[in-house]
């Protein structure tokens, strides 16, 4: 199959990322609405909508969402008739979690509806890094794209960061708490551990390959960690910095260590680290830079990054 013949429909934002990191961009035919990087897909039509106000409060965004799972209903719509109109020859979407985005289940009951195309489905299920890097082998070889040196590439970006902090003693490794949600509270998990490892820092409350849990306020406080990083899932650093705030007014807030030595920060966790594509690279440079700014300046403050407003 040529590129002229490849028609894709990508329905999660890190596997329009991953596709346009393989140079495919010209056959994406059809995004999800919240595929938003690269800058060129912008005009390209859009097959699904959520069914949440996505602009709410933290917490009545977790309402919505949870009201619809319970109802055992769909957060997000596939426009049937969009994706009939596109005949594409492949659907990318996932089948991680029921949040991230579209589930394979809705996807697979869509194409049995389209009479003009029989897409073939590409699911991704990253948990880990080397999962993420899986993928992109993994879609590079269904599109006879050789992924070897894009790999290379991203796998020795992630290698400098931590060989540059091999040094360091384990006192010099700041305890770090990833904070993916403010209400309810949750640490962010999957691959964020790792990320966090490689770029020196000691992870708290989250697990390599598991999912994200809550997290009790009273642990966070009794735990104290050196650093607290924001990276809420859909949110950039003006929402994020808003978001941070339904913590910071809490009178215990100002007790914490991290507080104290202004070493809370809020990031872009929807274009970096929520999404598991070629961009986790960016996301460990991006902790090594904050973690140890001493020994690392990539430039991604104001726009990858920022320090807690007060």
């Amino acid at each position: 199959m040529t590129d002229k013949n490849i028609r894709i429909v990508s329905l999660i934002p890190s596997a329009t990322e991953i596709i346009a990191t393989l140079g495919l961009s010209k056959a994406i035919v059809g995004r999800s609405h919240e595929c938003d990087y690269p800058p060129e897909i912008a005009n390209i039509p859009v097959c699904t909508q959520a069914n949440f106000n996505g602009t709410a409060p933290s917490h009545a965004i977790d309402e919505q969402v949870n009201s619809i799972l319970q109802s055992a209903l769909s957060i997000y719509k596939i426009k049937v008739d969009v994706l009939e109109q596109l005949q594409p020859t492949h659907i990318i979407t996932q089948d991680r979690c029921d949040v991230c985005g579209v589930r394979l289940p809705e996807v697979e009951k869509a194409v049995t509806e389209l009479t003009h195309s029989s897409p073939k489905i590409i699911s991704l299920q990253p948990n880990t890094l080397q999962d993420v890097w899986g993928d992109i082998e993994r879609v590079g070889q269904t599109f006879g794209v050789d992924s070897v040196k894009i790999l290379e590439n991203l796998e020795a970006r992630v290698k400098i960061c931590n060989r540059k902090i091999q040094g360091l003693s384990v006192t010099e490794m700041p305890t770090v708490a990833c904070i993916e949600w403010t209400e309810p509270l949750m640490t962010a998990a999957n691959w964020i551990p790792e990320l966090i490892n490689l770029a020196g820092g000691q992870t708290l409350f989250s697990f390599m390959g598991q999912p994200s849990a809550h997290l009790n306020w009273e642990t966070l406080i009794t735990t104290n960690p050196d650093v607290i990083i924001f990276m809420p899932r859909g949110f950039d650093l003006r929402r994020t910095q808003q978001e941070a705030k339904l913590l910071t007014q809490r009178p215990e807030w100002q007790k914490l260590h991290a507080a104290k030595t202004g070493r809370v920060f809020v990031t872009d966790g929807n274009a970096y680290f929520n999404r598991p594509g070629p961009r986790l690279a960016d996301s460990v440079e991006i902790l090594a830079e904050i973690l140890h700014p001493d020994i690392f300046q990539y430039g991604y403050k104001d726009t990858g990054w920022q320090t807690l407003q007060k």
